[in-house]
């Protein structure tokens, strides 16, 4: 069994301040073809301002930490991204809820919860083009990664792999969810902005748990 500590998550959130800075363009990019234009932007500002609040927290619980994210970006992101990656937090944070360090398990129970939220809070379903479509195939991974004795790193590893294909494999599909939606068959072709950045952070956490 391995350990995540909250060195690790607070590591993790600074990390994904800085990969969601330094995509900021690439997502509006994304997001303007199929979108508003603005994933990009509401992104970098929200986790800017979850790093500026990092310093205040660090020494809380796992918990306490990512329920303080959510709050974060539900009042600084606008759009459909504050509400849909803010409950991600919020449900990751109470099922990490008191905990100071993350087991193999613990990890699985974390992300299962915050990707549980996120379908709760947007109601999509795999293919409907939208960061669902990288969480799923990232969770089912991870959870048969775990089980198979992997660790948290070789487990996180197989389950970002799964969300950067999930990721991919938005691109021919047509978007069921959200503005793209809208778009109807014009949206076919193009890769889905929520599910990038969610390939992002997942690969942000593998980034803090390799360091």
């Amino acid at each position: 069994m391995t350990i995540v500590t909250k060195e690790q998550i607070v590591h993790w959130l600074e990390l994904t301040a800085t990969v969601l800075n330094e995509n900021r363009e690439y997502l509006t990019d994304l997001d303007r073809a199929i979108g508003d234009a603005d994933h990009g932007t509401n992104m970098d500002r929200g986790f800017k301002k979850v790093a500026e609040k990092l310093p205040t927290v660090a020494d809380k619980d796992i918990g306490n930490i990512l329920k303080t994210v959510w709050m974060t970006l539900i009042s600084s992101v606008g759009g459909a991204s504050g509400p849909l990656y803010g409950t991600f937090f919020q449900r990751g944070g109470m099922a990490a809820d008191a905990k100071e360090e993350l087991s193999d398990e613990d990890l699985v129970t974390t992300l299962q919860g915050a990707v549980d939220g996120v379908i709760a809070r947007g109601r999509a379903q795999p293919g409907d083009k939208t960061m669902v479509d990288a969480l799923l195939p990232a969770m089912a991974a991870l959870k048969e990664s775990v089980a198979a004795g992997k660790g948290c790193v070789g487990a996180l590893a197989d389950a970002v792999a799964a969300a950067e294909q999930g990721m991919k494999d938005t691109i021919p599909l047509q978007a069921r969810k959200g503005r793209a939606s809208y778009l109807g068959e014009r949206s076919i072709g193009h890769q889905d902005p929520g599910a990038t950045s969610s390939y992002l952070i997942l690969n942000a956490l593998l980034t803090a748990l390799r360091a």
